[in-house]
């Protein structure tokens, strides 16, 4: 005698239990399912879109399962024992082909997706982007806006409605620059440089964070985006120059230390040269006495 949870019934209400956490999971908020950005939107598109692409698979061969067990059970009479079959060229072909034209499918999207998100491609827009150079440190992230000669630790601040071009470098282990609620995460490592570009469609406030464990203070590595009005981003940046601060060659080798995410910073002057030392292996620890000033 079967116990009650072998039943096909019972698996078919257990997993239909599953329904509302799928729907939890989807009104979750400040994470990849709630953009805020048009990369972030064409993310989410593509993973819904895989998703009920693979589920059109999925669904049937669930429902068939629990068909095909109810069916043949030991008190069905009217099911067709047939021992010595074993082969049909028609059934092969349809099992095979359906999986194959999905495969093609998702293959060709992921192909077309990949190369109209490619990172470093910039984004369509009247105006041109906010130029924002970052720097990994351990474990801290640190943000130089050369157009402005400003710069600010463990902050990004950005205008809304206006796309980001980020050129990234680290100055020791690899890390992930990530802010699922506008997009694309991308790879930071030392004595090189890689290209992000974003974009913030609403005011808000948005969390970033490194995605690739890189220590003991990985889990504190972690900053704020606030994206503003143009107007609010522009006084933003009249009161970083106004509190004072210089990121310079010296100070930044202070910032090389290890050290856990405090209090974000502002620095009202940056030195132009230090993201192209940087992110050509140049640290501080390999300064000669001159560069260091």
């Amino acid at each position: 005698m079967s116990a009650p949870h072998d039943t096909p019934m019972y698996s078919l209400r257990k997993s239909l239990l599953l329904v509302p956490a799928c729907g939890m999971l989807a009104s979750c908020k400040e994470g990849v399912l709630d953009p805020r950005g048009p990369i972030g939107h064409a993310e989410r598109l593509i993973l819904s879109d895989a998703t009920t692409i693979m589920l059109a698979v999925v669904v049937p061969v669930i429902v068939l399962t629990l068909a095909f067990a109810w069916w043949f059970r030991a008190g069905n009479r009217r099911a067709r024992y047939r021992p010595d079959w074993e082969y049909s060229g028609r059934i092969e072909v349809i099992i095979w082909s359906i999986p194959a034209l999905l495969i093609l499918f998702l293959g060709g999207m992921a192909w077309i997706s990949s190369h109209e998100l490619d990172p470093p491609k910039p984004l369509a827009a009247r105006e041109a982007p906010v130029e924002v150079e970052v720097i990994a440190l351990d474990w801290r992230w640190l943000f130089i806006y050369p157009e402005y000669g400003i710069a600010s630790l463990n902050q990004l601040t950005v205008p809304s409605g206006r796309p980001i071009h980020f050129k990234l470098t680290a100055t020791s282990v690899m890390n992930s620059f990530f802010i699922p609620q506008l997009g694309s995460q991308i790879y930071t490592m030392p004595g090189m440089t890689t290209q992000l570009n974003l974009q913030a469609d609403e005011v808000g406030t948005y969390q970033g964070l490194s995605a690739q464990f890189s220590g003991d203070g990985f889990a504190d590595m972690r900053f704020e985006v606030a994206a503003k009005a143009p107007q609010e981003f522009q006084q933003w940046i009249a009161q970083a120059r106004a509190r004072g601060g210089t990121l310079s060659r010296a100070t930044f080798a202070q910032l090389l230390k290890p050290a856990h995410a405090g209090e974000p910073l502002t620095f009202a002057q940056a030195d132009p040269e230090l993201f192209a030392m940087v992110s050509s292996g140049r640290n501080a620890t390999r300064w000669s006495p001159e560069e260091a000033r």
